[in-house]
């Protein structure tokens, strides 16, 4: 593995809510355990105007960085936070948020997630795999 990762040119996986349209999103896993890292995972993805990530826990601590693009950021609480380039969040594990495109450009970020191995666990059916369950890829191992 190379130090460093030319996340501008991973392969996007599109993935999207079965029964709501408005849930698509498109991400790659930069590193996580096992391929890069031993102790923490990170995923570069994008949101397209209209749509957005889905309401979601996450079974470890995650830190956003908004690279382009304006977002909303809304959360369990019923709190929203508009975010954008140089925006910086940290979400605590197992408070269940989501985040859309708020604007007309393409909304870009990294989200660093405190842990080699973790799952996420959508209120919507996503596509692939048809599960409520995503994570990095070595979930299952």
């Amino acid at each position: 593995m190379k130090p460093v990762v030319e996340s501008n040119k991973l392969e996007r996986s599109e993935v999207w809510g079965e029964d709501d349209p408005a849930v698509h999103w498109a991400g790659a896993f930069a590193v996580y355990g096992g391929h890069g890292t031993t102790q923490s995972s990170t995923i570069v993805y994008e949101i397209e105007p209209g749509h957005r990530l889905g309401w979601h826990t996450d079974a470890t601590e995650e830190t956003q960085y908004i690279i382009a693009g304006s977002g909303k950021l809304f959360m369990e609480d019923g709190s929203t936070y508009m975010v954008g380039p140089g925006s910086v969040f940290t979400l605590p594990t197992g408070v269940k948020h989501d985040l859309a495109n708020a604007g007309k450009e393409t909304l870009r970020a990294v989200a660093f997630f405190a842990a080699a191995m973790f799952t996420q666990n959508f209120d919507n059916v996503m596509m692939p795999p048809k599960s409520h369950i995503l994570g990095t890829p070595n979930r299952n191992a």
